[in-house]
């Protein structure tokens, strides 16, 4: 699959916009680790092979074990995610898939009892921000396998 265009290039405002996001909400105090889980569930729920290459690297340079990355997409069987992580995790597939579920009222209850005002509007912003990333990267076919941790 060939790339289309390269989107940072054609409007680097854009680009800028959304980097300033991605920015705020690595600096919002919330885990680097548990980001990078919601930022791999996004992108395997959208089908983003571009940011599931980058953000299983980056969560394997914060300390992220492969069992965990493997048993990503099936959290809700798997023994080895915290009920904070479980939360984060039901609560990002409830955002991403927003026009089926309109987000229920019983998935915000358990994220609240995780997550306060202020760290849930940013693990909010941090779902807007991969699933503004995931499809930039699959409108644009964006090239799976380069990115460079660090880089």
């Amino acid at each position: 699959m060939n790339q289309r265009l390269d989107y940072s290039a054609v409007s680097p405002e854009g680009f800028k916009a959304l980097l300033t996001l991605e920015n705020h909400v690595r600096q919002s105090g919330i885990d680097h680790t548990l980001l990078e889980l919601v930022k791999t569930r996004a992108s395997q729920l959208n089908g983003c092979a571009f940011c599931l290459d980058m953000h299983t690297k980056d969560a394997r340079t914060a300390g992220e074990t492969e069992q965990r990355l493997y048993g990503l997409s099936a959290w809700r069987e798997a023994p080895y995610y915290t009920e904070r992580e479980r939360a984060a995790l039901a609560w990002t597939e409830a955002v991403t898939l927003v026009s089926e579920s309109h987000v229920p009222d019983e998935v915000y209850e358990e994220v609240r009892r995780y997550f306060d005002e202020k760290e849930l509007v940013n693990l909010t912003l941090a779902i807007v921000a991969i699933n503004s990333w995931n499809r930039m990267a699959v409108s644009f076919r964006k090239k799976a396998g380069t990115y460079q941790v660090g880089g």
